[in-house]
């Protein structure tokens, strides 16, 4: 049995020193570097949604909150 046997394979919020399972995905690009095809996604918790939005939107990029979907079960 591998030692990750068992872990959940939900996502994580990518705020700082946040371990709760993400129910969002921020999609955002920073568009003076990436083009208007290349989008990045941070995953984000209910608690932290609103900060990781305001914190791209503060920046002037393109940002987009969608519900995160659900792993498909192999």
């Amino acid at each position: 049995m591998s030692p990750t046997a068992g872990a959940s394979d939900a996502a994580q919020c990518s705020r700082a020193g946040c371990r709760a399972d993400a129910a969002w995905q921020v999609v955002w690009r920073n568009p003076r570097i990436h083009a208007a095809d290349r989008r990045k996604v941070w995953a984000a918790c209910t608690d932290h949604v609103e900060f990781l939005r305001d914190y791209l939107a503060s920046r002037n990029f393109p940002v987009e909150v969608l519900a995160l979907a659900p792993a498909s079960a192999s």
